[in-house]
């Protein structure tokens, strides 16, 4: 859920460390991903962010709730674990603290896209919707973009401006509602 109504990617979200959580602020610092080493039987490490560039994210309140409910999730699973339990300091552990796999993540999605009858779903797909539904909800190019971690706006637009009826429907009355204001009609 996280991952679908924020802009994060996949390896940002892995990575991402209760230290750059900031529930007062209702922010999310992006400064670091957990990335696998294309070798077989490759480890996880940290790397900065791609574009190297950290980022902070004002993800909706929802959001924030859903990090809340994981920390208490993760607590629960602390207690269980009792000494087994590993402080990685990361949001999202297996119940004893470690990193999630990517082979666990990836299968975890199968499961569900193909529940609800989408299995050619991709994990990117996630992003690529939240991206859609950012311009669509009205946000401007450049805050999708920052918010993305894109090197430039021009990139966000090619990638992510895709115009649907809804959008030229809702443009045009927008813009019948400036032109009454301006005309006092």
């Amino acid at each position: 859920m996280v991952y679908l109504f924020t802009e994060m990617r996949e390896c940002e979200l892995m990575g991402l460390m209760w230290n750059c959580v900031d529930f007062a602020k209702g922010t999310v610092l992006i400064n670091k991903q957990l990335n696998k080493s294309q070798r077989k039987g490759g480890t996880y490490q940290f790397t900065p962010p791609k574009n190297g560039k950290s980022r902070t994210l004002t993800p909706a309140p929802f959001v924030m709730n859903l990090l809340k409910e994981q920390k208490q999730v993760q607590k629960r699973q602390k207690q269980a674990a009792g000494p087994a339990w590993y402080e990685s300091g990361l949001v999202f552990t297996t119940e004893l603290g470690r990193y999630v796999s990517y082979r666990a993540v990836y299968d975890g999605f199968k499961r569900i896209v193909n529940q609800i009858g989408l299995p050619d779903a991709r994990i990117h797909d996630l992003r690529h919707t939240y991206a859609v539904n950012s311009i669509r909800a009205g946000d401007d190019i450049k805050t999708v973009q920052e918010n993305l971690g894109h090197a430039t706006a021009a990139f966000t637009l090619d990638f992510y401006g895709h115009y649907t009826d809804d959008m030229r429907q809702a443009s045009s009355n927008r813009m019948e509602v400036f032109i009454s204001n301006v005309l006092k009609l």
